[in-house]
């Protein structure tokens, strides 16, 4: 196999740099395509990986970035365009057979899907559509401006966008430390109000300017992509981790999309690797995985459906999803304020005051009697084994003072020793009249957990996550542009208030590479 870099002209003439990484011999070959911000260099080792399987191989760098000249905008249309006559390029040479699969993992998960949605409906087979490939691999899906800023329940994600922003925004390059270096010479930096102005105060710390900062929070469209998803006929792998902040948007694509989808849902963040001390049987190659799913879906021998795989943590064992002979999943509720569900330790009644927020980054609570800041419950010991494995939600019924209130639910996992372990997270933002009492929904997200006996489960219900999440202002004023703020009174009812969380009835488990490729 040979490397050779490129340029692969767009439709305006901008030179795109391109590595291209072909196996040995003479015949057409199908091609894999990555199109990444993150520098293609990172790239070679899997342009190898994918080659000795028989593939050629396509890492370049999205215009305006390392290799590539050009303005760096993220989001914008170019990346479909770019994308487009990318494809068309690599079926125009006398390597490739006119297969192509569109590959990338978060912002490049985008360039790949927004390439393979140019044309909704796009459908894969002998004749190829101009400038669409034939099928993707989405893994931990960064889906857009939007979805990327915002929770789907409204609350902005403050420590993720600047610390991304910092690290890649307005520049050519890369830097992945920069916001803790600039958190280190200003400690109180993502206090910074307004929101919308945090980019100059960010900019002494960089030493550069970030003039696209304000626009990341102008843009509300949300669900673009997975909408077009639905017209699609093309076969769509999305991988994600129940501990990546993006995991919802990852299930959200594969359940809407149109064509042949699979999921696979395993124990990871958004770098999908697993801890080192989990067994050899809970980890996947998902190198070898790719290939095969590829290959599978180049021939059309994947089942016409949508079904997938949910690691049960770090266990070892995978729960089949969405197959008619899978085990069922079943909602256990966890009521407030009951000895067997959720017993009430304190809170109440407490103040959420942007002034000492909730941290996201301490899992530890308050043991002293001082002022509640959130409300604290606590399960009995679990008698036995539970598996999880679906879409959880807390269900509250609470009170504020205030025209806006957020409501961030944390649920975490303490073992028999007391250590503690984030389970699954929530926040939503609700507007009404002060002093209203509301039935709040907080989605969970999808959890893969297996929690061993003994395990008790301890619920917050605070009104920040703060650096994760910005403050909310409690004023009815919009976060990103408020500069005053004020305490909020909040009361959470126990009647009426539950945990929801999906328990699988029947434990039949699945080995996950055989599942995802049939």
């Amino acid at each position: 196999m040979n490397t050779r870099t490129v340029s692969v002209l767009t439709p305006d003439g901008t030179p795109l740099a391109t590595d291209v990484c072909l196996p040995g011999g003479d015949r057409p070959r199908p091609a894999v395509l990555i199109r990444t911000p993150y520098g293609r260099d990172a790239h070679r080792a899997e342009l190898r990986g994918w080659a000795a399987h028989g593939f050629a191989a396509l890492a370049q760098d999205v215009r305006g970035r390392h290799g590539s000249p050009g303005e760096w905008h993220p989001y914008r249309d170019h990346e479909r365009t770019d994308g487009a006559a990318t494809v068309a390029w690599v079926r125009a040479q006398t390597w490739s057979n006119g297969e192509v699969v569109a590959v990338g993992a978060s912002y490049a998960a985008y360039c790949a899907l927004v390439t393979a949605l140019d044309a909704p409906g796009a459908a894969p087979g002998p004749v190829h559509r101009e400038g669409v490939p034939d099928a993707v691999i989405a893994a931990v899906p960064a889906l857009g401006l939007t979805e990327t800023a915002r929770e789907p329940g409204g609350p902005e994600r403050l420590w993720a966008r600047a610390g991304w922003w910092a690290a890649h925004g307005d520049r050519s390059d890369s830097d992945p430390d920069a916001l803790e270096r600039a958190l280190a010479d200003d400690p109180r930096l993502l206090e910074h109000l307004p929101v919308a102005r945090l980019a100059e105060r960010l900019a002494t710390g960089l030493g550069r300017e970030l003039p696209s900062w304000p626009r990341l929070w102008a843009d509300r469209q949300r669900g673009r992509l997975v909408a077009l998803g639905s017209a699609a006929r093309l076969p769509l792998l999305a991988v994600g981790g129940t501990r990546d902040p993006f995991a919802e948007d990852t299930v959200a694509l594969w359940h809407g999309w149109g064509g042949p989808a699979r999921l696979l849902l395993g124990p990871w963040g958004h770098h999908l690797t697993a801890d080192r001390s989990a067994p050899a049987r809970a980890r996947v190659n998902l190198g070898a995985l790719y290939v095969r799913w590829a290959r599978a879906a180049l021939a059309g021998r994947l089942e016409p459906t949508r079904h997938g795989v949910i690691a049960l943590g770090d266990s070892g064992h995978w729960h089949s999803t969405h197959r008619a002979d899978s085990p069922p999943e079943t909602e256990r509720r966890w009521p407030f304020g009951s000895p067997t569900g959720l017993r009430l330790l304190h809170g109440a009644e407490f103040s959420a005051d942007p002034e000492r927020p909730v941290r996201s980054d301490d899992l530890a609570v308050p043991v002293d009697g001082g002022p509640a800041d959130r409300c604290l419950l606590l399960s009995p010991p679990l008698p036995r084994p539970l598996d999880l494995a679906g879409a959880a939600v807390a269900r509250i019924n609470a009170t504020a003072d205030t025209p806006s209130a957020d409501w961030a639910v944390r649920l975490t996992a303490l073992d028999p020793s007391g250590r503690a372990d984030p389970l699954a997270f929530g926040i939503v933002r609700r507007t009404g009249p002060p002093g209203e009492a509301a039935d709040i929904t907080v989605p969970l997200g999808t959890l893969g957990r297996r929690l061993p006996a003994g395990t008790r489960l301890r619920a917050e219900i605070a009104g920040h996550h703060f650096p994760a999440h910005a403050r909310n202002p409690h004023t009815g004023d919009d976060p990103v542009t408020a500069t005053r703020l004020a305490p909020s009174r909040r009361t959470v009812n126990p009647r009426g208030s539950a945990l929801h969380l999906p328990v699988v009835a029947r434990r039949r488990y699945v080995e996950p590479v055989p599942e995802i490729c049939r």
